[in-house]
């Protein structure tokens, strides 16, 4: 009964959602866009790093990927079209990038992460620059924000189902068994490098597709602003305020901290990445488990003491 609840209350939610742009005007739907980009890149990025605990700083990688399919297709192929070109290449670098580097644990990795994203740049940078001979492409796309809304918000659907069906299947078992122990998980039989692979790369294919859904508000794209590493420090810290563990959690730490940082951004621009600093600091040392373990925490301590009570 509550399983069929919650699907019902997700249904729900999802349809209000799809509504939200009724009624507001252009600076609201652009608002919305931004909100629900980083629902998508933090839910996305805690497919996998949140059950494994791997750490990945890569997110801009595969969102600078997706943009940029975008920008040199736009011309030659349909919106839909080019959308699963770029899921196909996303799925292609992840693979790569997974088989060659997901062996490595801790600090490795998240070095290895941070560094993907900037040489996919310097390489995207050195081709355009002594091969195209250019620095930069424009998008012209025929399509509305409030429908680059509704891609997302239909992305983000997709990520949460992911998430809920390895969450209710052995995969599941699998993964948090990995993030517990991975020796412990490899003598119980459990596949470790293809279960992180598989994760890896289904995680590393929302985020491509949000980078090219997203691609057309800009208008026009170079590397500095698709690979911007500030991306992928945003989604991490959304994902931890939230509780990367939890469905819910990177909902619940991406709605508020967008908007904080578009206040932030808007009122102190040349303090905001101290500022993004800061608010990771604070994260990380106050709420180590998320918003919503908090909230666990809080109703276990209230109802124990009525109990004592």
């Amino acid at each position: 009964m509550s399983k069929q609840f919650g699907i019902l209350a997700f249904v729900v939610l999802t349809a209000a959602m799809a509504a939200l742009p009724f009624g507001i005007g252009e600076y609201g739907h652009g608002v919305l866009v931004g909100m629900m980009s980083y629902i998508v890149l933090a839910s996305a990025w805690a497919l996998f790093s949140g059950p494994t605990r791997y750490v990945s700083l890569a997110t801009v990688a595969f969102f600078g990927i997706g943009a940029y399919t975008v920008a040199v297709l736009a011309d030659h192929l349909p919106f839909g079209a080019i959308l699963v070109v770029a899921g196909v290449i996303g799925l292609g670098v992840a693979l790569l990038v997974g088989m060659a580097t997901l062996r490595l644990a801790g600090v490795y990795f998240v070095i290895f992460s941070f560094g993907l994203a900037e040489l996919v740049r310097q390489l995207i940078t050195w081709f355009e620059t002594s091969v195209t001979h250019t620095l930069g492409r424009y998008i012209f796309v025929e399509i509305t924000t409030v429908q680059i809304y509704w891609l997302l918000l239909g992305l983000a659907v997709i990520t949460l189902a992911l998430r809920w069906w390895i969450e209710q299947s052995r995969l599941g078992l699998a993964v948090h068994a990995i993030g517990d122990d991975e020796t412990v998980a490899r003598h119980a039989g459990v596949n470790v490098t293809g279960v992180k692979l598989a994760l890896f790369a289904v995680s590393s294919v929302l985020i491509t597709l949000a980078g090219a859904i997203q691609a057309p508000r800009w208008t026009y794209v170079e590397p500095s602003i698709v690979f911007n590493p500030t991306i992928s420090f945003i989604t991490l810290v959304m994902a931890l305020l939230g509780g990367p563990g939890r469905m819910w959690g990177p909902v619940a730490g991406a709605v508020p901290l967008y908007f904080l940082f578009e206040w932030i951004a808007t009122r102190f621009p040349d303090q905001n990445a101290v500022i993004l600093g800061l608010v990771f600091v604070a994260i990380v040392f106050l709420v180590p488990g998320g918003l919503l373990s908090l909230i666990d925490k809080w109703r276990a301590r209230g109802s124990g003491e009525q109990s004592h009570a």
